[in-house]
């Protein structure tokens, strides 16, 4: 039986439109922009100025703390700015901009292979920490402080993330196709590190030609297996990810390891595995252009740096004029206005849609049905969450576990009133953290 959790929905998954397509390489033909903030925590600190000549796979700004993440030019070239530009979160940001010679001349020594087993657990944690790799399914958490946690032989479980629950998003799923070798020698590189561990690949049973890849690709390996899942959104969320492979249960206060586990998505774990094995620091990422506006769906291997319209322009264009353009999956993306942004570490999509489907939904009164009640699949009752949001009522908001949540979006999306309830949770709990900042 597949594993799943409570509560959850399933919407229209739009994954026809590109997940039967090969990824296609896609180089930047303009300048690279590079954000100092491409991850949580302190932003990266420039060691580049303008004039400066790069090369690819040369870092260009380091670290900003401990938690926090060192920024590798994905191409070679002069730089020709340090200046704030424009990021999907809709905020100016310090970031370095590159002059493409298009003549990709590398670091020396990048590409080179080397054996794992021949490298210290320190050895393996400074070449993820060096390639500044972050957890690439849209949190952006620093990739090396989750492979060091307080006690190496408490983790039972390394688990990867393919179970891709978001809409139209099919990056993973073709990784899962293409490289798998890839994705189980990055596995095998985290499970070095943890002695008492077993490895999980988790797949959603809508992907079966991935688990047949997949599950033929750890034949051979005693201690990895593939673990199918219900598809249900957000199946994908990690503490219900881990709690449909392994039955342990976190909270919103805990981290993986607390319950011995570690998760990490499919194109992070083979961003490990080219960090390790092959010395090339995180440049790329494919990322998944798609919805109905969008001539060609497909998924695209890009440079980070590289500009959106770029992406759009190498889907062949647009249908019409969308009305609705997004940064990431239609349930937890972020709406973007401009295609002149760049692709970083955390783009996992550019969708596009002819029509904005919850603009034209009319907000009504809540008419109690309990609908988002029975979805939360933090098992919240966001009506009530929703009253304390309206009342600003943080107080209220957090005695009814408002920080639980998450903000998948599973309560919007089957809301007959059509009321916007993530959106006013995110605001809610943001100033609640903020509250606790300023308390600190």
């Amino acid at each position: 039986m597949a594993g799943t959790f409570k509560g959850g929905i399933h919407p229209n998954e739009g994954k026809g439109c590109s997940q039967d397509k090969p990824t296609t390489i896609l180089l930047p033909k303009g300048d690279l922009v590079y954000p100092m903030v491409q991850h949580i925590g302190a932003p990266a600190k420039p060691i580049v100025a303008k004039g400066d000549k790069v090369l690819v796979g040369q870092k260009i700004a380091e670290a900003g703390g401990f938690v926090s993440a060192c920024v590798i030019s994905s191409v070679s070239g002069t730089v020709k700015a340090v200046e704030p530009r424009l990021t999907v979160m809709g905020n100016m940001v310090e970031s370095i901009v590159v002059e493409n010679d298009n003549e990709y001349t590398t670091v020396e020594g990048m590409g080179t292979k080397r054996d794992y087993t021949k490298l210290s657990k320190e050895e393996i944690r400074n070449c993820v920490k060096e390639a500044g790799i972050v957890g690439m399914g849209g949190a952006g958490f620093p990739t090396h402080i989750k492979l060091t946690p307080k006690n190496d032989d408490a983790i039972e479980y390394v688990i990867v993330n393919g179970s891709e629950c978001e809409p139209y998003l099919t990056s993973d799923y073709r990784m899962m196709i293409e490289e798998p070798d890839k994705l189980v020698g990055g596995l095998k590189i985290i499970l070095s590190l943890f002695p008492n561990a077993t490895g999980i690949i988790a797949i959603e049973d809508n992907k079966p030609e991935a688990i047949k890849v997949m599950k033929n690709a750890v034949s051979n390996e005693k201690n990895i297996e593939v673990k199918v899942l219900k598809t249900k959104y957000p199946e994908g969320a990690e503490r219900h990810l881990i709690y449909a492979t392994t039955g342990k249960k976190i909270n919103s206060s805990m981290l993986p390891a607390d319950a011995g586990c570690v998760v990490n998505n499919v194109d992070t774990v083979i961003s490990i595995y080219l960090a390790v094995a092959e010395s090339t620091p995180l440049i790329r990422r494919v990322v998944t252009v798609s919805g109905d506006a969008v001539k060609d769906s497909k998924n695209f291997m890009v440079r980070t740096g590289t500009s959106y319209s770029e992406l759009a322009e190498a889907a062949g264009g647009f249908v019409e004029t969308p009305d609705k353009l997004i940064s990431g999956g239609p349930m937890m993306g972020l709406a973007i206005y401009s295609l002149d942004l760049p692709v970083t570490k955390v783009s996992s999509a550019l969708l596009a849609f002819k029509k904005d489907e919850v603009e034209a939904m009319p907000q009504t009164n809540c008419i109690h049905c309990g609908r988002c009640a029975k979805v939360c699949p933090s098992r919240l009752v966001p009506q009530k969450l929703m009253q304390c949001a309206i009342r600003f009522d943080n107080e209220g908001f957090e005695k009814l576990h408002g920080m639980e949540c998450y903000e998948c979006g599973s309560c919007t999306y089957v809301c007959p009133a059509g009321v916007h309830l993530t959106q006013a949770f995110k605001q809610t709990r943001r100033s609640i953290l903020e509250e606790r900042k300023k308390a600190k």
